[in-house]
């Protein structure tokens, strides 16, 4: 679940009320001594950290833009020069037997930046209007990641996107990627979306055409092992929520930084 930056600092500030309430007797039966409280960050400083952070500013076009200069960009070069290194090594040096060496993007914000829509929005999500902006294909790469996957090209890695953007958005998803410089392959085989109507069998355990129950760890797991599967090792896995790495089928997993939304 997506939850923005309004929702979650709301979901927290309702928290210590609660908690506040509680230790002060009313919600309580017995007596204890008040418990300390914590006030949460506050949410217009927070964004300015934020808008700082990605060095923040809104083009003629009235787009908002990330600087390559920015921290944010630093931070990815920072984590891009490490995976270079990795990759190169599991290429050349790496034990994968009879299977072809390979890596995993997330697209949100792994591959595409979505700030524009972040900023726009007010870090609030709306289903439609994120829709839209999928569909609408203009977001620009994350800075690095197209050359990234240019370098794993090189040295003989193959590439795989695996979004939780739904089947219905695999179009404009493609079509953005294409758009923003990933020269890779992007049919069927090599972009992964979440197809809740028809789920693949390899999620079986968690989705069926009547119901998916998968989190986006099963989801992202399942995936992962599907694509070792088929003959690949997967030696490095790139994603901006700790839920697009967790639960293994990768050697080393690469967290990209995302202080805009969570996704659990």
């Amino acid at each position: 679940m997506r939850k923005s930056l309004r929702v979650a600092g709301l979901a927290t500030a309702c928290t210590v009320a609660g908690a506040a309430l509680y230790a002060t007797g009313v919600a309580s039966a017995d007596q204890d001594r008040p418990r300390p409280t914590k006030e949460p960050h506050n949410i217009g400083l927070l964004v300015g950290e934020i808008d700082a952070y990605y060095g923040a500013a809104k083009g003629a076009d009235g787009v908002w833009k990330a600087s390559p200069d920015s921290p944010y960009a630093k931070d990815l070069a920072r984590i891009q020069a490490k995976a270079k290194k990795d990759i190169e090594k599991a290429a050349h040096h790496g034990r994968h037997g009879k299977k072809k060496p390979a890596i995993v993007l997330d697209v949100d914000d792994t591959a595409l930046l979505s700030f524009d829509y972040e900023k726009s929005t007010n870090f609030t999500y709306d289903n439609d209007s994120w829709d839209a902006y999928v569909k609408a294909a203009k977001r620009p790469a994350v800075f690095g990641m197209p050359e990234l996957v240019r370098y794993a090209k090189s040295k003989g890695v193959e590439v795989f996107f695996l979004t939780g953007l739904a089947e219905s958005q695999r179009e404009g998803a493609v079509t953005n990627l294409a758009k923003a410089g990933y020269a890779t392959q992007l049919d069927r085989t090599h972009v992964f979306t979440k197809d809740k109507v028809n789920p693949p069998a390899y999620l079986g355990h968690c989705a069926t055409p009547a119901a998916w129950n998968c989190t986006t760890v099963q989801f992202k797991e399942g995936t992962r092992k599907h694509i070792e599967s088929t003959g690949y090792d997967i030696v490095g896995s790139f994603g901006d929520q700790t839920s697009d790495l967790a639960g293994g089928y990768a050697d080393k997993t690469y967290k990209l930084p995302n202080p805009t939304y969570y996704v659990g």
